[in-house]
């Protein structure tokens, strides 16, 4: 938490080169498939109430106003803006019990298992899953196709705007 300065101000040192790598058997844990949303699922619950789907992309991006990678600026219809640069400070993921006030007032009422989060690739909104787990929301999933995976069927409906 806090990358390499938090290492660096705990007092670690860094090493450059070449380091000995000592090899490990496979990692024990199992890819859970449930918690990947798909996009059946985001379109069948579009017309739900706002709160059940997170966008942590950027604001600007959200709106639609700019786009620099997708060939479609806007965002789900439905969904709610929450980017994940806001869950930190310094560096560093910001106190769980901010967090919690702030992205319970994002998801509304929803229960926090029935969340799914997305972006523009899928990697910030991981981001923005560990910020909930800090806060003591437990359980949402993650659209893994995100907004390149929405805009890619261009008969799926886009929004802009706030």
């Amino acid at each position: 938490d806090g990358g390499i300065a938090a290492w660096q101000a705990a007092g670690h040192a860094l090493a450059t080169g070449h380091g000995e790598v000592t090899a490990q058997p496979p990692y024990p844990g199992r890819f859970d498939t449930t918690q990947v949303a798909s996009a059946d699922e985001i379109a069948a619950r579009l017309k739900h109430a706002p709160g059940w789907l997170v966008d942590a992309r950027a604001g600007e991006r959200f709106r639609g106003e700019v786009e620099p990678l997708d060939p479609v600026a806007g965002h789900v219809p439905g969904a709610v803006n929450r980017p994940f640069a806001l869950n930190v400070l310094d560096g560093r993921l910001r106190d769980p019990q901010e967090l919690r006030a702030e992205l319970q007032g994002v998801i509304g009422n929803q229960d926090p298992q029935r969340v799914v989060l997305m972006c523009g690739s899928g990697v910030t909104a991981c981001h923005l899953l560990l910020a909930m787990e800090s806060a003591g929301l437990s359980g949402a999933r993650i659209y893994a196709d995100s907004w390149s995976g929405w805009v890619s069927d261009s008969t799926r409906p886009v929004a802009t705007g706030a």
